[in-house]
């Protein structure tokens, strides 16, 4: 008869593993919208993932790239001739708390070489050579303020950032780092596109995010409740969109030129709007999250192509979208293994816990032992890790080299390049 303690490490394990390999919504969650369909988990056996079998679940729809693009009325900024540099600043609203030597330690060659500046607005500080009228809004404040504070002297391209360097919301491919993102940032796109939300993922913000007219309000969005009221003040005379997504989390980058097609005074009134607005500093602030794409291209929907994102605008190129596709089905695979892997483990540690005790039971006999049915799947799971991790790193890094290509970088990104070109 089975001892209670190794009857429930039993039962944990096979729930566990069943969790795991079941649940639909594990794929969704890591990078794609749910609206997206579900894996196809018959493309998967013990020997791993089958190519063939992928590409042919692909056309019946699954792991597929949204074909859904923001659109602007606005043209096409208009580049520096190829080779060209183009001045950046970085705009940060810091805390006293808050931690940003990372930017010097990371960044100094740029900023040494005059391609990058700073303007940290310290939001706790009002001695601080540059700080906020008012610390309200989250990041909002900074960000309008730095607008205002330099409306007749920006720099080619604008970056709203965060102060901290690593943060989930970062994009995966660049490490979630803030750093790299800013590294590898193509200020072309920004200048072309006039608006570049600097999160890839759509997931979440995409692609429908939040639906003003909606009564229904998800538990996560409570900005909906209130954007009614707040979209009647920020823009008066102007319909209330049925939806407004854009990727999360409020870091972005744009072009001088648009900045400017908008009147300083514009940016005043909507920072007065902040500081008078009865809403507090969170709901203020998850206002203007959903409408900082509206404010600069003049759509309330604005959810680029990923792969393109990832390409034009940070120069990780897989060759098209299906292949973007794959590394991503691989990246979940990985992350799903490793799950298991690691719930494999804690349920023999746990097993071992257990023998020890009832090991010293005298009622207990030996023969009443049960072994946990694990035997081969670590090991197995281990290499399956290993090679999913190898074949992914060699992927992004002929990702990287691609993306050093113009001509690729429009191609995917579905515009037409032109002789001499830059990215």
């Amino acid at each position: 008869m089975l001892r209670r303690g190794t009857l429930i490490v039993i039962v944990t394990v096979v729930c566990t593993v069943l969790l795991l390999l079941w649940s639909p919504s594990k794929w969704h969650s890591y990078a794609w919208p749910s609206a997206l369909g579900h894996t196809n988990t018959e493309t998967v056996g013990h020997g791993g993932i089958n190519p063939k079998a992928w590409m042919e679940g692909r056309e019946k729809g699954l792991f597929r790239e949204p074909k859904v693009d923001a659109k602007s009325p606005y043209p096409a900024g208009r580049l520096k001739p190829a080779g060209s540099n183009y001045t950046r600043t970085l705009v940060v609203p810091k805390m006293k708390g808050e931690d940003t030597s990372w930017i010097q330690q990371e960044l100094g060659d740029m900023l040494s070489s005059g391609v990058l500046d700073t303007a940290i607005y310290a939001m706790d500080d009002d001695t601080a050579p540059l700080h906020p009228i008012m610390n309200k809004g989250h990041e909002v404040m900074a960000y309008l303020s730095y607008i205002i504070d330099f409306y007749n002297s920006l720099p080619d391209v604008l970056v709203f950032m965060h102060a901290h360097r690593f943060a989930r919301h970062n994009n995966l491919l660049l490490e979630k780092d803030s750093a790299l993102m800013l590294r590898h940032l193509s200020p072309e796109r920004v200048t072309r596109e006039g608006y570049m939300n600097l999160r890839c993922h759509w997931d979440p913000g995409c692609p429908d995010w939040m639906r003003p007219n909606d009564a229904d309000v998800k538990g996560d969005r409570k900005e909906q409740e209130v954007m009614a009221a707040a979209w009647t003040e920020l823009f008066p005379g102007q319909a209330l969109p049925d939806v407004l997504a854009q990727p999360c989390c409020a870091q972005f980058a744009v072009s001088r030129e648009r900045v400017q097609v908008i009147p300083r005074d514009r940016f005043i009134a909507l920072r007065e709007w902040v500081v008078h607005t009865d809403l507090d500093d969170f709901l203020s602030g998850r206002v203007f999250e959903y409408t900082w794409q509206y404010i600069f291209t003049s759509s309330a929907f604005h959810c680029p192509s990923m792969s393109a994102c990832y390409c034009d605008g940070y120069g990780i190129c897989f060759g098209d979208a299906e292949k973007f596709d794959y590394y991503f089905e691989l990246e979940h695979y990985r992350k799903l293994y490793q799950e298991e892997l690691e719930a494999l483990q804690s349920a023999a540690a746990n097993e071992t816990t257990a023998r020890e005790h009832d090991g010293n039971d005298p009622g207990y006999g030996r023969q009443e032992m049960v072994e946990v049915p694990t035997v081969g799947r670590e090991e197995w799971l281990t290499d399956e890790i290993l090679r999913l991790k190898s074949e992914m790193d060699r992927s992004k890094a002929d990702a990287l080299e691609r993306g050093r290509d113009p001509a690729q970088r429009a191609r995917e990104s579905g515009r037409h390049g032109r002789e001499g070109e830059g990215f």
